[in-house]
């Protein structure tokens, strides 16, 4: 399948959740017609929204099943086009489905990820995401990733994974409201907002704000790395990308 097929499958996937945007519900009906991708750009279209990441790695962990299509594109979609690598890991080596009905191949195993080698580590939500809640091997990547000063983050209600883990006690942070009671329990200041960043500690509270996190954590990579060159925006990336998502125009 050509690559503009795919990108406008994907876009198709974030306007549809405009609609239906419930981070623990089932899937919408079948039969929606994606929209056309955007000029390239980023939604907004401003060129200030794009920074240059060559050379930062990020890997994104994905339940096996159940996770939210946007929480995963959104900032695969926005890192691969300020030219970070994206890597994708799960419980399993088979494809993930979302959702919504997306499908994702893993690149590797959590029990094969290396943390040093990535910039941020961040945990995508939906329904599935709750296979990690409990899981040593995803608790141990999210605690390294902190100790190492990498960036974390969590979405809908995958921060109850960092709650779990230790990582959100004494810090401001938000969820999808399910989780809102967990993470108060496990120490952490929540703070009813779309998006909240503590520190090196980013989460979000659902699919309606899969955009604004996602730029949220490319900001905070950019911190400190020089502005993109305008004659830069929008050539091609090296950064490697998840098969079965494409790099984007």
């Amino acid at each position: 399948m050509s690559r503009a097929p795919l990108f406008a499958v994907l876009m198709g996937l974030a306007v549809g959740a405009a609609l239906w945007t419930g981070c623990g519900e089932g899937p919408e009906e079948p039969g929606r017609t994606p929209d056309a991708p955007p000029d390239g750009k980023t939604q907004e279209g401003t060129m200030e929204d794009v920074v240059d990441l060559a050379g930062l790695d990020v890997l994104l962990v994905v339940a096996s099943k159940g996770f939210r299509d946007e929480e995963f594109q959104e900032p695969a979609t926005l890192l691969a086009k300020d030219k970070a690598g994206v890597f994708v890991a799960s419980s399993t080596k088979d494809a993930c489905v979302g959702m919504l009905g997306h499908k994702v191949t893993p690149d590797l195993l959590l029990s094969e990820v290396d943390v040093p080698k990535y910039a941020a580590v961040l945990f995508v939500g939906g329904s599935g995401a709750s296979e990690y809640f409990d899981d040593p091997t995803a608790h141990r990547i999210a605690c390294d990733a902190a100790a190492q000063g990498k960036l974390v983050g969590a979405i809908c209600i995958a921060p109850s994974t960092l709650a779990n883990a230790g990582l959100l006690k004494g810090k401001k942070a938000t969820s999808y409201a399910s989780e809102k009671d967990n993470l108060v329990a496990k120490g952490a200041e929540f703070v009813e907002e779309g998006v909240v960043r503590d520190g090196k500690i980013i989460t979000a509270d659902g699919p309606e704000s899969a955009r604004a996190f996602a730029k949220a954590v490319c900001a905070a990579l950019a911190e400190g790395r020089p502005p993109k060159e305008e004659s830069d925006v929008f050539k091609p990336r090296n950064g490697h990308v998840p098969r079965d998502r494409p790099p984007g125009p």
